[in-house]
């Protein structure tokens, strides 16, 4: 008996939707039926009326205007958030669902210190300010205490945390690092948390690194703040209205990037996979056993030179040949320069920049090959997960 058949749905074999730009969706997915792909952003009700399962980033809005009438009965989205499912509306029509928190979380804590690496920006003896301490804030506060690094986290939902402050008081750190889902209800509402208020409370010389959801930050009363004095650094990778996102702040931020800080080649493998972990649990079903050696991983297949600096100098030079954020941040401004003089819409060139996002691994593929680091800097990159 197939899988389908013994839990109920229609046919031999289930019929699979997936937005075009998940990976590994043949390693994890094929054994159940035919997967059929399209632009995640653009999906719609016509694609799903004899859909089993709709996989999904995101880009995509599930809810009952994409899904009433369809067949659909279980909906999993490879990205860590929810704010794009309308959970409450598929509990009540029966409909499964899951995300993959966490699947990226390794990717964005790297990303933090590659752009602090860019930046040329030392977090010894910095203080580090965390909104949101969820699995991706949580892990970079794991790292940071690792280091030996100060933090303060607002985190409402999570009051016990032991470095639990005030907003006020972590927007006062010299490195604040967002990284809360967008919540437009209830009692700790995140949209727009960083309003001109508490954006003019972050101190002068700072670094302000976004990288949760861009509606956390209210862009307009950001772009005027920048406008009247840059006298602190912003580095967004999310944006208020994606794919359509405001060229102007583009113009005055110091590193922008198409949301991709979670983009690792693992982290979307991570999602891809546990998605599957939890069709299989919802479904009754028997998982793949794919052998596909991208899906495994390869550990110790790159190989990072060492650099002929010391301290700082050395890491960030290991960092930045592992990944350089700068260069994220010259495509977006190469297709927003396009855009501006009449060429490709900012939108389409956004989706295409993240459709076409280079292979990116984490550290943990590479190997360090250097006989000259002393044991303190040794010590930090096998902290950030360099071997």
């Amino acid at each position: 008996m197939t899988a389908s058949r013994r839990n109920g749905l229609s046919g031999n074999r289930l019929n699979i939707v997936a937005d075009e730009n998940i990976p590994g969706l043949e390693n994890w997915f094929a054994d159940l039926g035919e997967i059929t792909l399209a632009p995640g952003r653009s999906l719609n009700k016509s694609q799903l009326m004899e859909a089993d399962i709709l996989l999904v980033r995101s880009v995509t809005q599930v809810d009952a205007a994409l899904l009433q009438g369809t067949s659909v009965r279980f909906v999993g989205s490879c990205t860590i958030g929810t704010d794009h499912l309308d959970t409450g509306w598929l509990n009540d029509q029966g409909i499964h669902w899951s995300a993959a928190p966490g699947c990226n979380a390794n990717s964005v804590v790297e990303y933090v210190f590659c752009v602090l690496a860019a930046l040329n920006v030392n977090w010894s003896g910095r203080s580090f300010g965390i909104v949101g301490c969820g699995n991706v804030g949580g892990l970079l506060q794991q790292r940071l205490h690792a280091l030996d690094v100060s933090c303060k986290v607002f985190d409402p939902w999570l009051p016990d945390n032991p470095d639990a402050a005030s907003l006020e008081t972590v927007l006062q750190q010299d490195i604040i690092c967002l990284h809360a889902p967008l919540v437009k209800g209830g009692p700790h509402p995140s949209l727009h948390l960083l309003d001109a208020d508490a954006l003019a409370k972050i101190k002068p010389g700072a670094v302000l690194i976004s990288a949760g959801r861009g509606a956390v930050i209210d862009n307009r009363a950001l772009l005027a703040l920048l406008t009247r004095e840059r006298n602190f650094t912003t580095v967004l990778d999310v944006w208020e209205n994606e794919p359509d996102i405001p060229l102007g702040l583009l113009e005055k931020v110091d590193l922008g990037s198409p949301h991709i800080a979670g983009y690792s080649h693992d982290g979307k493998l991570a999602g891809t996979r546990m998605i599957r972990e939890a069709l299989d649990r919802a479904l009754h079903l028997s998982p793949p056993q794919p052998d596909d050696a991208a899906v495994a991983g390869q550990r110790g297949a790159q190989q990072v030179l060492s650099s002929d600096e010391s301290g700082f100098s050395a890491v960030r030079s290991l960092l930045l040949q592992m990944y350089d954020p700068r260069q994220d941040d010259r495509r977006l401004r190469d297709v927003a320069l396009r855009a501006l003089s009449g060429g490709e819409p900012m939108a389409k060139s956004f989706d295409q920049l993240r459709k076409q996002y280079p292979k990116r691994l984490e550290f943990s593929h590479y190997r360090l090959v250097a006989e000259n680091l002393d044991d303190a800097v040794r010590q930090q990159l096998a902290i950030l997960g360099l071997v």
